[in-house]
């Protein structure tokens, strides 16, 4: 019982609208872990445009949780979760089988730091997950919802999201960081810009059975005009156009993005 309750502590802190949208000052912990010499050079210049401190704190992150993280890539959220868990909790690596072994690999290589990690995998076709049901405290997708969307399968998202309901225990969170696509803009932009609706996201979040209790502007960027010829890969760090234009996109930075909470019903 002990670790939901600390959840709903850091979740019930209620504005006039009923969602919580204060920030959240990092626990000792979360400073230590981003702050951390052994984190890369690179990893660490992404800070200014990811606040991993401030999001972290926000979707209520403690070392003693199993935390889930939804395909993470090279592992730059990796990178702090990790050592973040590693004496008290759990961090698990939840991938489509396809990529299972890479990232086997990719955690591999960070074993000293990393300690014993988990690979599990869900399958987009039909949202058969092997992480079990019930056990993960926190699940994190940073960036990627928009490629649910992107699917070929319009059910993708749908049935992903609901494995990620499924695996939460009780009062769980989830947590979602993802591109920003302005309401007023067109939503057919979602299936190649890589920009997402907050509505949207909403919509999938509550469909599964999830309920919103807060959001923030912890990673917003007001110079992102969420229009550019190669979708958010134009920006930093992909800078999909090499070096058309790349001082303009530079300047801007990395992309608006949503930053919303999520928790599993009680």
């Amino acid at each position: 019982m002990s670790r939901p309750l600390v959840a709903l502590a850091c979740v019930f802190v209620m504005g006039a609208t009923g969602v919580a949208a204060q920030s959240v000052k990092p626990s000792k912990e979360i400073a230590a872990a981003v702050g951390s010499p052994d984190r890369t050079a690179a990893n660490r210049a992404r800070d200014r445009y990811r606040h991993p401190a401030a999001t972290l704190s926000f979707f209520c992150v403690t070392p003693g949780q199993t935390v889930v993280e939804f395909i993470p890539g090279g592992g730059w959220y990796t990178e702090i979760l990790a050592p973040l868990v590693k004496r008290s909790g759990s961090y698990v690596a939840l991938v489509p089988p396809a990529q299972a072994e890479r990232t086997r690999v990719m955690l591999a290589s960070g074993a000293a730091r990393y300690g014993e990690t988990q690979v599990q995998t869900i399958d987009f076709k039909t949202g058969a997950s092997t992480m079990p049901a019930g056990r993960a405290d926190v699940v994190l997708t940073f960036r990627n919802v928009h490629n649910l969307l992107m699917q070929d399968d319009p059910a993708v998202a749908a049935r992903v999201f609901k494995a990620f309901h499924d695996m939460l225990k009780p009062g769980g969170i989830f947590g979602v960081v993802d591109h920003r696509l302005p309401e007023q803009m067109d939503t057919a932009q979602e299936k190649s810009s890589g920009y997402i609706k907050r509505s949207t996201i909403v919509r999938l979040a509550q469909q599964a059975g999830f309920r919103l209790v807060g959001e923030s502007d912890i990673n917003a960027n007001a110079l992102d005009s969420h229009d550019h010829p190669e979708g958010v890969w134009t920006l930093p760090p992909t800078y999909r156009l090499k070096d058309v234009d790349r001082a303009k996109y530079a300047r801007i930075g990395e992309s608006d993005r949503l930053t919303l909470k999520f928790q599993k019903v009680l």
